[in-house]
């Protein structure tokens, strides 16, 4: 039985979403590989091979792989797919943009976000916006397979002694083309790995008001997040979002300002170690889930709350 992990990278370093990854296709059991499919990606790939539990890693070093396209990357994955008794990929916005395509173009069934695995066959997966967990069992040759990174332990980067082997890139199907990107510039702390997340709702009014987030976010070190209904309503970035279909975090601190706490909005930061909740209705669901909660206007308590971390050498 043998596992492969599908690498995310920028072709210079290795991503820690795919460290999470491991450690699940470690659990799944047998040997596990890694796939560094890129561009000049040599470094990525000594650095796979060096994670503790990694028996091997693949490299595919092609131009049609720089961008990780997902035109490009399924018929890869598919040509690998019956060495392999699963394939995995985390369960982001790199993970979500070509698995579904592979596991559709090998005819297999995918089962996305698993948070939990059982047996090399059986896995645990959310529905319903994270209120119920499916168990559910595939008896597909090869199974596609999407990881919740939140839910399983970082794997050591240093430890393993994998050996390092190349293979051959898939057919062009020349049907898509990169053109560019435009990629947002923070120096705050990522939000999928920050250790503490400050984010803000529509409770916020505008984004205008957002600085007040960031303030006691600069003070904690954390991250700044967003409800959806603060990004839909154009206070910030996309990319500031977290929920169903943002993104999924589980810091140890997650503060949630002027949140109401709707369905889709918890899925994405439930399983936070301690959550703090600030809202002047008391009566809001996120006060079900938080671990403190202040009932009070935001506009009072955030200043207050920057004035007490000064205080105290934050």
């Amino acid at each position: 039985m043998a596992v492969l992990v599908i690498a995310e990278h920028d072709n210079v370093e290795l991503k820690d979403p795919t460290l999470n990854t491991v450690t699940a296709a470690a659990e799944i059991g047998g040997d596990v590989h890694v796939l560094v499919a890129g561009s000049n990606c040599r470094a990525v790939a000594d650095a796979a091979a060096a994670v503790a539990g990694v028996a091997k890693a693949l490299i595919v070093d092609d131009p049609a792989y720089e961008h990780h396209l997902a035109e490009n990357m399924a018929p890869l994955l598919v040509s690998l797919a019956g060495d392999y008794d699963a394939i995995l990929a985390p369960a982001d916005t790199f993970g979500k943009d070509f698995m579904p395509r592979a596991a559709a173009l090998a005819d297999m069934a995918q089962i996305s976000d698993i948070q939990e695995v059982v047996s090399a066959d059986t896995f645990v997966r959310p529905i319903y916006a994270g209120n119920a967990l499916a168990t559910v069992q595939s008896d597909d040759d090869t199974k596609f397979i999407t990881v919740r990174t939140t839910a399983f332990a970082t794997a050591e980067t240093s430890g393993g002694s994998g050996s390092v082997e190349e293979a051959s890139a898939a057919e062009n199907p020349g049907i898509s083309t990169f053109i560019g990107s435009e990629v947002s510039k923070n120096e705050r702390p990522e939000l999928t790995s920050a250790r503490v997340v400050v984010s803000g709702g529509r409770g916020m009014q505008s984004g205008d008001n957002f600085y007040l987030i960031e303030n006691v976010a600069d003070k904690l070190g954390a991250a700044v997040g967003a409800s959806r209904a603060a990004v839909d309503a154009g206070f910030v970035p996309n990319d500031y979002q977290v929920g169903q279909t943002g993104k999924i975090v589980a810091p140890e601190l997650y503060v949630a300002v002027g949140i109401s706490g709707a369905i889709q909005h918890l899925a994405g930061m439930k399983d936070s170690k301690v959550i703090v909740a600030i809202n002047k209705d008391e009566e809001a669901p996120i006060f079900q889930v938080a671990d403190f909660g202040l009932v009070a206007d935001l506009f009072d308590a955030l200043p207050e709350l920057e004035k007490e971390l000064q205080k105290i050498g934050n």
